[in-house]
């Protein structure tokens, strides 16, 4: 049975999560969910409407008082529960997520499942000893959850977006309303019901599935929602602060980015050319980090290119059900479009193709496959170099000085995460301390949960991971003359 017609059988993609129940949408609408290998729909999943959201807020508010009031420890081992139940479901959710969204089934058991798990450990971990109240000379400083929040998250990490924010959210104790994307909905019903399993008490967290214009825009203008936190394009994140004004709620955003990978002269390029274009390719290119401007030395533009052409040529695309495949297809056919209109762009605007270009890969002629493919010779005035382009594309900049690679690196309106390379760790250290970005990589590092997250400039405001992903969702209210027990 796949993913989907398991999902189907369980009734969990005809219903919303709401008050601790899966209960039926007040409306009819539903939405064709489709496979973007095959380009077959796949499931119908119900969509709600703003009376739906009015529910799940309603409830998410009556469950707040006695959640917030809900000691630390019983949080944590309410998500202690939940991360038991993930790690146990791994295949399902791994199966789910490879179907929805077309992530290789080796790359959502190695990638998509331990990155989204880790998010849930984190919040356990940062729950054991943070200090909710602390004392500063005669004032205490109490940190309290805001309130009811709203957790709009997109299609490219779904698993991975929606920890990433429900666990700091409970952790801090809040309640929630989750709004999943519509165009892969099945990890996020997966989750709900680890949610119900783990036994979080009724109205704690609930889940609303909409198109963003319907749901999304309820929840970001509802009175009752505290605070939106969106993970989504540049232009959503617009839209939402806009919706948001009136009511003078919180807002984070993590939003659009075009990433820098400078390499200083002193890189060795076998160590740093391949695994940055593994890293801008990671996820088919669909991560809004991906390091997509390598910045490197004019003087060794050819080099740079036969490595990047020599690392393409390794990738292994096709049906992401194969344990063999590294990349499947593009998420959806609006996004294979962009990927594809893209890439034209780059070929009228004169920058120098060293491999992929239009259309399928050989061998493919249906499904939303797109060819990885690497410009050269571009600059920063052109669209490819500017623009989130979001999919298998990766564009080369020379540099001849230092002072030019870091205002190239800095010359576009996002500034989400950037990376450098480099043997003198003295000089990456000065090099990333001039990028304007919220995160630096330097030299490929591990993964660190625990790393605040977030933009500067386009990319957003606010920081998702780690404590301050947690803090995101907590109030600070100043006590004076407050005598400690």
């Amino acid at each position: 049975m796949t993913a989907a017609a398991a999902l189907e059988a369980q009734g969990l993609l005809d219903r919303l999560f709401i008050d601790g129940a899966w209960r039926a949408p007040l409306g009819t609408q539903r939405f064709d969910v489709v496979n973007p290998a095959t380009e077959a729909v796949v499931a119908a999943l119900a969509l709600g409407d703003e009376g739906d959201v009015d529910a799940a807020v309603t409830a998410a508010r009556a469950a707040f008082p006695g959640w917030s009031a809900t000691p630390a420890a019983e949080r944590r081992r309410l998500l202690e529960r939940l991360l038991a139940l993930l790690e146990e479901r791994a295949e399902s959710f791994a199966q789910a997520i490879s179907l929805e969204m077309g992530a290789a089934i080796t790359f959502a058991r190695t990638a998509h499942l331990p990155f989204a798990m880790a998010h849930v450990r984190v919040a356990i971990e940062n729950l054991a000893d943070y200090p909710f109240l602390h004392q500063r000379g005669p004032t205490a400083i109490a940190r309290e959850p805001i309130g009811v929040c709203a957790l709009i998250t997109p299609w490219n990490w779904p698993l991975y977006q929606i920890t990433a924010k429900v666990a700091p959210a409970l952790a801090a104790g809040c309640t929630v309303v989750l709004k999943p994307s519509e165009l892969a909905p099945f990890s996020a019903a997966l989750f709900a019901q680890a949610i119900a399993d783990a036994g979080v008490p009724a109205g704690v967290f609930n889940l609303v599935p909409g198109t963003g214009p319907v749901v999304g825009e309820a929840l970001a203008r509802h009175p009752e929602v505290d605070m939106v936190s969106l993970t989504g394009s540049t232009r959503a994140g617009v839209l939402v602060s806009k919706a948001a004004a009136d009511t003078v709620k919180r807002v984070a955003l993590e939003l659009g980015g075009k990433s820098p990978n400078l390499i200083l002269l002193d890189a060795d390029l076998d160590k740093a050319v391949p695994p940055g274009v593994a890293a801008c390719m990671r996820n088919v290119g669909q991560s809004c980090s991906a390091p997509t401007r390598m910045i490197v030395p004019r003087a060794r533009l050819a080099e740079v290119e036969a490595l990047a052409r020599r690392m393409v040529e390794s990738f292994t695309i096709g049906d992401p059900t194969d344990e063999a495949t590294t990349h499947g297809p593009i998420a959806n056919a609006a996004q294979y479009a962009r990927v594809q209109a893209m890439i034209a762009m780059g070929m009228a605007e004169g920058a120098r193709l060293v491999c992929g270009g239009p259309g399928h890969p050989d061998g493919l002629d249906h499904g939303f496959f797109a060819r990885p493919t690497v410009f050269s010779d571009v600059h920063t005035a052109m669209g490819i170099a500017q623009e989130e382009i979001f999919g298998p594309v990766l564009v080369i900049l020379p540099y001849d000085t230092l002072d030019e690679a870091i205002a190239i690196a800095n010359d576009t309106v996002y500034g989400l995460g950037a990376h450098v390379q480099g043997a003198d760790m003295e000089a990456a250290r000065a090099a990333a301390a001039r990028i304007r970005c919220g995160q630096v990589l330097i030299n490929y590092p591990a993964w660190d949960p625990q790393a605040p997250f977030g933009g500067y400039k386009q990319s957003g405001n606010g920081r998702e991971f780690g404590v301050e992903g947690m803090e995101e969702f907590l109030e600070t209210k100043a006590i004076l003359g407050y005598a400690p027990a």
